[in-house]
């Protein structure tokens, strides 16, 4: 008797829409960035051609893929991420790979397609079979956000009902002011119940979407330090290329819920003047065999291989810089005193540590890393990967943490500070870092030369040459009488 087909990657998906009356097919990748990009197709184009062979698209229109003479590229939509798009009529969406159509292998440039090597060098390397990330990704919801750059002028100006800089603000109605007076002073944002947090409402819809549309496993939200909108939800630990199409999902759903709310959401690291910005802390560890490999009896019960790990974040950090905190905003978050971490050290419980090792629970399970210096700007998949990629060298080579710093670390005079591994101040520094410290991401293939030349250059030329060749506002007021 003929073997009866088993259900194709088409199938599935023409199910889900046919399920949900949904007509379109909406395919989403990632840019050399960071940034979800997409394309429709109608319900008539979903066959098995599509997932076997993928559709076609200019890849020299997107940023850090292809020359324009070079430019036929391939998606091919992975079926396990399709789902009912939230917030488009009768859409499902799924998330694709990018593909050479010469070659028809995978694109040495597709941050998906190094995200899936980086956990394939963990497990050819025998050290574990599977990593796991927690990031905490926070961010801003503002009313408003306008800003503009030209010849002669400069400026942005972000407004928050919620701003403390709104306390003295006398909007009136029929005679009547409509200052509701409640707002989180500056760095005193952390945890404050209603009214002071106005976006209860607004985050727990971003966690429904999230729970049951993208069945993401959220563990909490809460507003976060800073005034202004700040707020964070947390995701449940998960593999390193599943979390980071969470990470995409997550960001697609906060942005487009606030739209919803008539708000804009920014995950920009520091949108505000003298508050905390919004970071991302990764929590990060190693499994082998359903076994936690993180756990030890070394410090703050760590393993060897734990420690190891950390020495591989330690040294590297620098060079790590320049992928997980990407832009030159990223630096003005960077700088002591708004709980952004800039020492390369470890320590257990203190948050001023760039290496943070939670103890809220003794269990093997629960022992990780915490790496404080990420932002939210920047590219998941190529941030994990190189974390990992750091990490995997520290093993590799026994590499020491160092000893653990207590102390407040935001607390040391300058002379102690001075005598302490730091990461880079800049966004160029953290590019120089990385070319010179870049061998540990090329082992196994996972990072190419290419992805590195281009993600170097793309820097250089997108992020640090226009900030250097502007006015700064404030620059007037400093020298304009000079």
């Amino acid at each position: 008797m003929p073997t009866k087909r088993a259900t194709s990657p088409s199938d599935r998906v023409l199910k889900l829409m046919k399920d949900n009356e949904c007509d379109v097919l909406d395919i989403k990748f990632i840019d050399v960035p960071g940034t979800w990009q997409h394309v429709a197709l109608p319900l008539g184009e979903v066959n098995d051609d599509l997932f076997e062979r993928g559709t076609g698209f200019d890849g020299s229109s997107i940023r850090g893929f292809q020359v324009i003479n070079e430019s036929d590229m391939l998606l091919l939509p992975d079926s396990d991420t399709a789902v009912v798009d939230p917030f488009a009529e009768r859409t499902v969406s799924v998330i694709a790979d990018v593909r050479d159509p010469l070659t028809g292998k995978e694109y040495s440039r597709d941050p998906r397609w190094i995200a899936k090597k980086a956990e394939a060098h963990l497990k050819k390397s025998g050290v574990g079979d599977v990593s796991y990330w927690g990031p905490e990704l926070e961010f801003f919801i503002f009313d408003s956000a306008r800003f503009a750059q030209d010849v002669n002028y400069g400026f942005y100006y972000i407004d928050s009902d919620e701003g403390i800089w709104n306390s003295g603000a006398e909007t009136m109605l029929d005679g009547m002011s409509l200052n509701t007076a409640y707002r989180p002073r500056l760095k005193t944002g952390y945890f404050p119940a209603s009214p002071t947090d106005t976006q209860h409402d607004m985050r727990s819809e971003m966690v429904r979407v999230l729970v049951e549309t993208f069945g993401v496993v959220v563990e909490k939200h809460h507003h976060e330090v800073a005034t202004g909108g700040q707020g964070e939800i947390d995701m449940r630990y998960s593999t390193l290329v599943n979390m980071a199409d969470q990470v995409m999902e997550y960001k697609y759903t906060v942005k487009n819920v606030a739209k919803r709310y008539g708000k804009v959401a920014t995950f920009m690291a520091k949108p505000l003047f003298n508050d905390n910005g919004s970071g991302m802390h990764t929590h990060q560890s190693i499994w082998k065999g359903g076994r936690p490999l993180f756990a030890g009896n070394r410090y703050a019960g760590l393993s060897d291989m734990a420690l190891h790990y950390i020495g591989g974040l330690i040294k590297h950090g620098p060079a790590l810089m320049a992928f997980c905190a990407p832009t030159m905003n990223s630096y003005k978050r960077l700088v002591p005193g708004f709980e952004a971490p800039t020492i390369l050290a470890l320590s257990a419980r203190n948050r001023s540590a760039a290496c943070r090792i939670p103890m809220y629970f003794p269990d093997a399970k629960a022992k990780r890393v915490e790496f404080r210096s990420p932002d939210p700007t920047c590219n998941p998949y190529l941030a994990f990967s190189a974390m990992l990629m750091a990490g995997l060298d520290g093993i590799a080579n026994k590499l020491s943490p160092g000893d653990p710093l207590e102390a407040d670390l935001y607390e040391l005079p300058a002379h102690e500070i001075a005598k302490l591994s730091q990461i880079p101040g800049s966004l160029p520094a953290a590019l120089a870092a990385l070319e010179n410290d870049h061998e540990f991401l090329t082992r196994g293939g996972v990072f190419t030369e290419d992805i590195l030349e281009t993600w170097i250059e793309f820097k250089r030329k997108n992020e640090v040459d226009p900030i250097r060749l502007r006015p700064h506002p404030y620059e007037f007021f400093l020298s304009f009488d000079a």
